[in-house]
């Protein structure tokens, strides 16, 4: 499974789902963004998007929710690590009030993963991020105390974008 991601204005993206119905993409909207995600076996009808393979995934992505995008750059030598850390997200995330789907993205053209987490509403998403159960998902903190050498695991700082499938609650 793969996943497919673009961006431009709203009407742009819009215009390419209305022309492409019944594909299965959904619509995010951000602070100064717009993006479309194309889940897929096949190959996608995004002429230059990001390209990801989907290497764990808990739940059906759904076009009415909030979604959290975790980009964390990871080096070369520290993607198996880091991929066999970051398995256990799903385990620890997908009991959580509110929660809808999970997916760890393994870029195809560069070094930044993205964990993908969705919510039926921002609220518990914010629940879960002041919760025990977030702590122990800290993927930075895991990897200190799980290795001994000085080998990097990151390439750069990582960050978050979240995003509405509703144009008007990117609003408020």
């Amino acid at each position: 499974m793969n996943i497919y991601i673009t961006s431009g204005t709203p009407s742009f993206l819009e215009s390419i789902i209305k022309k492409y119905k019944g594909i299965g993409m959904i619509q995010l909207y951000g602070e100064g963004t717009s993006l479309l995600i194309h889940e897929t076996d096949d190959e996608t009808i995004f002429q230059t998007p990001r390209r990801y393979e989907v290497i764990g995934s808990t739940g059906s992505m759904s076009d009415h929710g909030y979604f959290v995008f975790n980009n964390i750059p990871v080096t070369d030598e520290g993607r198996p690590l880091f991929e066999h850390q970051s398995q256990s997200f799903k385990d620890i995330i997908s009991n959580q009030p509110g929660f809808i789907a999970f997916r760890l993205l393994r870029p195809l053209d560069s070094d930044t993963y993205i964990v993908v987490t969705e919510w039926s509403d921002e609220k518990f998403y914010n629940q879960w991020k002041d919760s025990a159960s977030f702590t122990t998902t800290k993927i930075a903190e895991t990897a200190k105390s799980t290795t001994n050498s000085t080998a990097h695991l990151f390439s750069s700082a990582a960050y978050i974008t979240s995003y509405w499938t509703n144009k008007e609650d990117e609003q408020e």
